[in-house]
């Protein structure tokens, strides 16, 4: 049997709250530019885009200005963020640049990708391309390296708040 049902047309809070229903990774994106830390926290990134190559997303919203310090970076790090660094989100999201980092432990490559040392999991990348995506520039990463830590549990963005993954 098949029901029939009606559309009562899409609101922006409506799509808010079913994309909700969707855990996502929160990651943090990052490089040193100019010899100063920069970042930006986003639960829009998207691993298994390819294998080869080896690529990935991020969705950045207009007018980000962290964007624009991030995407002229010649390589630009990826960190999972884990379970355990729930409170840090928060910091690393906030808008006054200064304090983002403050007591952070970070490591830096050589060509400024910056990552969260103890973060599950790692990745190296540097943009492919950008395409607008509505209110959105999507970004194509290429991988050039990656790294995880078996002891850590990722933290996900789910119901409009941060969560653990519970084991079974």
């Amino acid at each position: 049997m098949t029901t029939i049902i009606g559309h009562t047309g899409l609101t922006p809070d409506a799509l808010r709250e079913t994309f909700s229903h969707f855990p996502q990774g929160v990651v943090l994106i990052g490089a040193q530019v100019g010899g100063t830390r920069q970042g930006l926290v986003a639960s829009t990134f998207t691993v298994g885009i390819s294998l080869d190559p080896p690529l990935a997303s991020v969705a950045i919203q207009l007018g980000s200005s962290t964007w624009e310090l991030l995407r002229s970076a010649p390589s630009i790090g990826v960190s999972l963020l884990g379970s355990h660094q729930s409170g840090l989100v928060r910091q690393l999201a906030s808008a006054d640049r200064s304090r983002r980092f403050a007591g952070v432990e970070t490591a830096v490559d050589l060509d400024g990708a910056l990552t969260v040392t103890d973060s599950p999991a790692h990745l190296w990348t540097r943009v492919r391309s950008e395409m607008s995506a509505g209110d959105h520039t999507l970004a194509l990463l290429e991988i050039l390296d990656a790294s995880t830590s078996t002891n850590r549990d990722a933290l996900v963005f789910h119901r409009s708040s941060f969560k653990n993954i519970a084991a079974d």
